[in-house]
């Protein structure tokens, strides 16, 4: 939890935190200030005390709002440091943060950078800093030891954020499954305006909604139908028409407007009927989803979940991740994901886990099992966003009916 980032910084020897760039689509700077309308800032955390903010003048107000002690550029006005530059604007820029870093008290031990910027920029500006202040040694965070390790728990307040983004969602996939079970039908195909409905007319309104509601799509939706359903991560073809029997992977990710919390969610969806194969894989799925999800338990590595779900689909013939990790159909990928700022962060559950992708109080995480069969034409995925509560309990954050078939409407 942010509360936690003085220790973490200690442990691994870090005196202070630049973050740069805007308070909006820029995780580190949103988790430091709450977000905004700051196209472009730094913020520079020396470990003990409070942030402060550097901004400029026209995003005063919006700087203010963050509650964060706030210092305008104009504070270092650029002209007198290009003067003092000989009219070298990386020197002056590296100038600028010289003593931006001076009035905070840091100029010397170790400095940890993040943020969103233009590295070709950003790259001779750092290195300029550096040999104006050699007291100061710029590092990264390339393990998320820091950052990372703070995000890996949720407060109170994150988590709300991010149950509401949830609630946003399923009031989003509901619309989808009114519009889809009203549409009139020419034989098997959906229609839409007397035309077939496609992939994309779908994912428009899917957009669409999500705006009105007062969220984000960043990332886009994956809206997939048939032999793309049984490829994880294929978004879906915008001109493939939407049929009857067909497997629909439905996994919509949004976020607060301005790039903030994210939500995860995914159902599997047959219009008027499934083929008894799929009803066969839905079914293989569903018993693992609720198998993983009563058997969880707070401070258990993330990782050992992953193992237990390849087992029981293997039990079941499917191949898997587990026993051929190069295999492209059967039980394919993780088992699930931290959820926060960044729609994938810790803790994880692949091949790329470490030891503390844990279980444990505060994390908000996916559970996603899924199988995949593209050359059958068919996959599916449930996943459920989830929070382990401070009793160690495991809560959904939100509910949504898991029934495969969406009956059609009497025309």
């Amino acid at each position: 939890m942010k509360s936690d980032l003085d220790s973490i910084m200690q442990a691994n020897g870090i005196d202070a935190l630049l973050v740069t760039g805007p308070a909006q689509h820029n995780p580190a700077m949103v988790y430091l200030t709450g977000g905004g309308h700051l196209t472009n800032a730094d913020l520079i955390h020396k470990r003990g005390e409070a942030p402060v903010l550097f901004h400029a003048a026209m995003e005063r107000d919006e700087a203010a709002k963050t509650g964060l002690a706030t210092r305008s550029y104009n504070l270092y006005p650029f002209r007198q440091l290009m003067d003092e530059a000989g009219g070298d604007r990386v020197k002056a820029a590296a100038l600028r943060y010289c003593k931006m870093f001076s009035d905070v008290g840091v100029t010397t031990g170790r400095v940890a950078v993040f943020g969103r910027t233009e590295l070709s920029a950003a790259l001779p500006v750092l290195r300029a800093l550096e040999q104006m202040l050699p007291g100061i040694e710029l590092v990264g965070d390339p393990e998320g030891l820091i950052l990372s390790a703070a995000t890996l728990t949720k407060d109170a307040a994150e988590v709300e954020r991010i149950r509401k983004m949830g609630q946003i969602t399923v009031e989003v996939v509901g619309r989808t499954a009114d519009f889809l079970t009203s549409r009139p039908l020419e034989g098997d195909v959906l229609l839409d305006d007397g035309k077939p409905l496609t992939i994309g007319r779908v994912k428009g309104l899917i957009n669409l909604w999500l705006a009105e509601l007062g969220a984000e799509n960043p990332e886009g939706t994956i809206f997939a139908i048939g032999r793309d359903a049984g490829v994880p991560h294929s978004s879906g073809n915008p001109a493939d028409i939407i049929r009857l029997g067909r497997t629909i992977v439905y996994d919509i990710f949004p976020c607060e407007a301005g790039g903030g919390y994210f939500y995860d969610f995914t159902r599997t969806w047959c219009l008027g009927y499934a083929p008894d194969d799929v009803q066969q894989v839905y079914q293989d799925v569903l018993t693992v989803f609720n198998t993983v999800n009563a058997e969880f338990k707070a401070g258990t590595p993330f990782v050992d979940y992953q193992k237990r779900t390849a087992e029981l689909f293997e039990s079941m013939g499917h191949p898997t991740v587990l026993s051929t990790p190069e295999t492209e159909e059967g039980y394919v990928h993780s088992l699930g994901h931290g959820v926060g700022l960044r729609i994938h962060e810790r803790p994880f559950s692949g091949a790329g886990a470490s030891p503390e992708d844990v279980l444990i109080p505060g994390v908000v995480a996916t559970v996603e099992p899924g199988l995949y069969y593209p050359e059958r034409g068919l996959g599916v995925r449930l996943e459920n966003t989830f929070y382990v509560r401070p009793d160690g309990t495991f809560e959904t954050l939100v509910d949504y009916p898991l029934d495969l078939v969406l009956p059609m409407r009497r025309q």
